[in-house]
C-alpha cells in the first residue's frame, strides 16, 4: 500500500543527520526521498559511527533508511543544470549548507522558484538564514552549548556534561523542520505557491527548554546544573535501589506526592505542611531526596516497581539498550524494527514512529549504496540518454 506521502518527491541535498532526518520521516510515510552526495565521496554520516563491512555505519544504515542514492557534483554547471532539472519535477529540497553557498552555485530559493513556484525548501543551519552569526559553522554539540541546554546538563558545580546524544539538536531540528516542510506543503496545495523553513540548530534545543525563557524575563531567575533534579519538582529524580539498579520517580503534584507518601508507608508527608505544596516540597528538597532515596535504597528493584505500581506512582528502570531488546512494552508496541538488508544482513533499528490507525509509517530499506540509483534518477526520471550518462560519469559530475 503506497503510503500518504507517495505523491511528494524530495531531493535531499543535506549532509550528516539535521535536514536529512526531515526526508527520512518523510520517506517513512512513502515520499521518494532522492538523496544527492558527493561523486565517489557520498555524505559525511557514511562514515560517522560504527564501521561495517560494506563500507556505510550502522548510522548511515538507519538514517538514510527509504532513501535512494545518486550522485551529483553541485559546484559543477552540469551538476546545477541537473539539479534544476530535478527540482522542476520535485517538490521539496532539504539542504544544510552554510548560508550562501547555493546562491554561490546559482541554485538559492528565488532562482529554483523560477522553475518550480511550488517548491518548498528546508534549510537548516547551525544559526539559521539571518542575524549577526549567520556565517559561522555549527555542529549538533555547539547548538546545545549556544542554545542552553548543555549548561543545565550535569552535576551542580561539575563539568557540564553531553545531554545524552551529541546529535540530539540534529534530530530536532529535523523534526521541526519536517513539521515547517508539511505546513509549507499544504500552503502550497492551497494557493500554488511554495515558501522557505529556515531552522538553526540551536532553536530547536532553544523551544524545548519548558519555562526558561519566561522565568528569566519575569524575575531574572538563572536556571542551573540540578544533576537528576528537576527545577520547581520534588520529588522527581533518580535513586538507587538495594541491588544496585537506578529508577527515576515522578511526583509533579500532590496527588502523586500523597501516593508516592502512601507506597513508602508514611502517609502522614503528605500532610507535613513542610511537604505539603509543591513550592514547599521545592524548599526542602535535600530532605525529601534524602528521604525517598532512603526508602529507595531499602529496597530491591522487584519491590520498587511493585510498590510503586501498587500506589500507581510512576516510577522506570533506567534502562541501558541491552535492558530494551529485552524489554516486554518495546517488543509489543514494535518498537524494534528488523530488516534484512542486502548488503549487510540482518539489522535492527528504531522502528518509524509515530504509530497510526490507518496510515502507519514503513521501514522498507536501509541506507543505500552510493549512488545505487543512478540510473533509475537521471536515466528513467530525466530521461538522459546512456552516452551522456556515461560521459557524466566519466568526468564525475555524477
Amino acid at each position: 500500500m503506497a503510503g500518504p506521502l507517495s505523491d511528494i518527491r524530495v531531493l535531499d541535498a543535506a549532509t550528516f543527520v539535521a535536514a536529512p532526518f526531515c526526508g527520512t520521516l518523510m520517506g517513512e510515510f512513502g515520499a521518494e526521498v532522492i538523496k544527492i552526495e558527493q561523486p565517489r565521496t557520498g555524505d559525511s554520516l557514511r562514515r560517522f559511527g560504527t564501521m561495517t563491512e560494506v563500507g556505510d555505519t550502522l548510522v548511515w544504515l538507519s538514517e538514510a533508511r527509504n532513501k535512494k542514492s545518486a550522485t551529483l557534483d553541485l559546484r559543477t554547471r552540469e551538476g546545477a543544470d541537473l539539479f534544476r532539472e530535478l527540482v522542476a519535477v520535485s517538490d521539496v529540497v532539504l539542504e544544510n549548507f552554510r548560508p550562501g553557498t547555493l546562491e554561490k552555485w546559482g541554485l538559492g530559493y528565488p532562482e529554483l522558484a523560477r522553475i518550480n513556484p511550488r517548491l518548498v525548501m528546508l534549510r537548516v543551519s547551525a544559526y539559521g538564514q539571518t542575524g549577526p552569526m549567520r556565517d559561522q559553522p555549527g555542529f549538533a554539540r555547539i547548538a546545545h552549548a549556544f542554545g542552553g541546554l548543555a549548561y543545565l546538563s550535569g552535576e551542580p558545580g561539575r563539568q557540564p556534561v553531553v545531554p545524552g546524544s551529541t546529535s540530539l539538536a540534529d534530530y530536532l531540528s529535523g523534526l521541526f523542520g519536517a513539521v515547517g516542510v508539511m505546513v509549507a506543503l499544504r500552503h502550497a496545495e492551497r494557493t500554488g505557491e511554495g515558501q522557505v523553513v529556515d531552522v538553526g540548530l540551536y532553536e530547536s534545543i532553544f523551544r524545548v527548554l519548558d519555562e526558561i525563557a519566561p522565568a528569566y524575563a519575569r524575575s531574572g531567575f538563572v536556571r542551573e546544573r540540578m544533576g537528576a533534579d528537576t527545577v520547581n519538582v520534588v520529588p522527581h529524580s533518580h535513586y538507587k535501589t538495594a541491588d544496585g539498579i537506578w529508577v527515576a520517580i515522578a511526583c509533579s503534584n500532590d496527588r502523586m506526592w500523597a501516593r508516592l507518601a502512601a507506597a513508602m508507608d508514611q502517609p502522614g508527608l503528605a500532610q507535613d505542611p513542610r511537604y505539603s505544596a509543591p513550592h514547599m516540597r521545592d524548599q526542602h528538597r535535600a530532605e525529601i531526596n534524602r528521604l525517598v532515596g532512603s526508602w529507595v535504597g531499602g529496597l530491591a528493584l522487584s519491590q520498587v516497581l511493585a510498590v510503586c505500581e501498587a500506589n500507581e506512582v510512576p516510577v522506570g528502570k533506567l534502562q541501558s539498550i541491552a535492558d530494551i531488546f529485552a524489554d516486554p512494552q518495546f517488543a509489543a508496541r514494535g518498537n524494534l524494527a528488523e530488516l534484512d538488508d542486502e548488503r549487510v544482513g540482518p539489522l535492527v533499528f528504531p522502528a518509524p514512529i509515530p504509530q497510526m490507525s490507518r496510515t502507519p509509517p514503513r521501514l522498507t530499506a536501509a541506507g543505500p549504496a552510493l549512488g545505487a540509483h543512478n540510473e533509475e534518477i537521471f536515466q528513467n526520471l530525466l530521461g538522459i540518454e546512456q552516452s551522456r550518462f556515461d560521459a557524466l560519469l566519466a568526468s564525475g559530475v555524477i
